[in-house]
């Protein structure tokens, strides 16, 4: 009986022996097979990386871009500010209170066109006397004149009382004149700016009672290097965007050069004259001004294609190998940017094929599939520009790092 208990016990020993043997055995099998995994991924990943160099393999799809020659326009920018044709503030000469608002804020008026009544009280009172002085004047001038006629009245007489109507008829202009300086009007045509002014306010001499800019031609003064007096001439076609409209441009000329030259910036100011249908540009608007000097035909690339890096700049630019194509890093020396392209001062050669899409994931060296061939078109026509560029570039650097 004991035995039989022994043999029993034994037996279940051996089960479990077993079972944790079977346990360590699979779970062996297990960590062989994951380090067997990234064994192999990381082969595969040297054959393609950077270190690699066998150009094997699918590669990462990119699309394409061939350098071409493009005309690029060699132009002086300059910064300038936009003046009226003509612009005035509307001031009193006098110390008197507004009786009239004969405008509204933004009206277009004519020239003459009366827009604020100050109190002529005093004024009208004047001329009424001034009036009365010179009628009296004229009675008392005819009746010696007739009388000088006639022999009864001596001649130096009749010439005193010529005099004094001479001067009641100039006390009577000059009582006229100070009422029409009680009525302010508009001294050309154009339209009128923002007013706080309304019946009742006394107004000081010099006080801006409202603005009046004539805005259907616009004029921007602005300096230029003296180095280019040369290309400067009157006639000359320019072009000039503002901020408050993007990147459309205002096709203008030069009206005027100055006839001096600033000792102390070494610039000249021309003035440019830009037709302004709609009143779009209006006065003080930053200007920024592009005077054209002339084109030339240089190899670009579309701005998507450029990565910057610090002062430099590069490229990917795609080889053909044995075993595919692949992702060269080559840097290049930019120039102008302009209609979504990148001048390549250095670096490349016409003809010659870059990445410009699925640039976020690529690396020197690393084995590259080209998309069709509206690849290369789409990264022309989505390029993004100037600093939107850059900051795409700096992206994936500083998730690389």
């Amino acid at each position: 009986m004991p035995s039989d208990v022994n043999s029993g016990v034994g037996a279940r020993v051996i089960k479990r022996h077993f079972f944790l043997v079977a346990a360590a055995v699979v779970l062996g099998l297990m960590i062989v097979a994951a380090v067997m995994r990234v064994a192999f991924a990381g082969d595969e990943a040297g054959a393609g990386g950077p270190g690699g160099g066998r150009g094997g393999g699918r590669g990462q799809a990119v699309e394409a871009a061939v350098v071409v020659q493009r005309p690029f326009s060699d132009q002086i920018n300059v910064l300038g500010v936009a003046r009226g044709q003509r612009s005035v503030n509307i001031t009193s000469s006098t110390s008197q209170l507004i009786t009239r608002v004969l405008f509204r804020d933004g009206q277009r008026v004519a020239a003459g066109t009366p827009l604020v009544q100050l109190q002529a009280g005093e004024e009208e009172a004047g001329i009424i006397e001034a009036r009365a002085r010179v009628g009296l004047a004229e009675t008392q001038y005819e009746r010696y004149a007739a009388l000088g006629e006639q022999g009864y009245a001596p001649r130096m007489m009749v010439e005193q009382y010529r005099a004094e109507l001479a001067t009641a008829r100039a006390t009577l202009q000059a009582a006229l004149a100070r009422q029409g300086d009680l009525s302010i009007r508009a001294p050309f045509a154009g339209t009128l700016g923002l007013s706080t002014v309304t019946a009742g306010t006394l107004i000081s001499p010099g006080a801006v009672i409202t603005t009046l800019d004539d805005t259907s031609v616009i004029r921007v003064d602005f300096p230029v290097p003296e180095r280019y007096l040369g290309v400067l001439r009157s006639g000359l076609s320019i072009t000039a965007t503002a901020d408050a409209y993007g990147n459309e441009q205002f096709s203008g000329r030069i009206a005027l050069v100055d006839t001096r030259i600033n000792e102390t910036t070494r610039a000249v100011t021309a003035r440019a004259e830009f037709p302004n249908p709609g009143g779009r540009i209006r006065p003080g608007m930053l200007m920024r001004v592009a005077i054209q000097q002339g084109q030339r035909q240089t190899p670009a690339v579309p701005e998507a294609a450029v990565q910057y890096e610090g002062d430099g700049a590069f490229v990917y630019r795609i080889a053909a190998g044995e075993r595919g194509s692949t992702a060269q890093r080559v840097e290049v020396e930019t120039g102008a940017v302009e209609g979504g392209y990148v001048e390549i001062v250095s670096g490349l050669n016409a003809n010659d094929r870059v990445v410009a899409g699925g640039l976020n994931r690529i690396q020197p060296n690393a084995p590259v599939t080209v998309g069709g061939a509206g690849g290369a078109q789409r990264a022309g026509a989505t390029a993004p520009t100037g600093a939107a560029a850059r900051n795409a570039a700096a992206q994936p650097q500083a998730a690389a790092r």
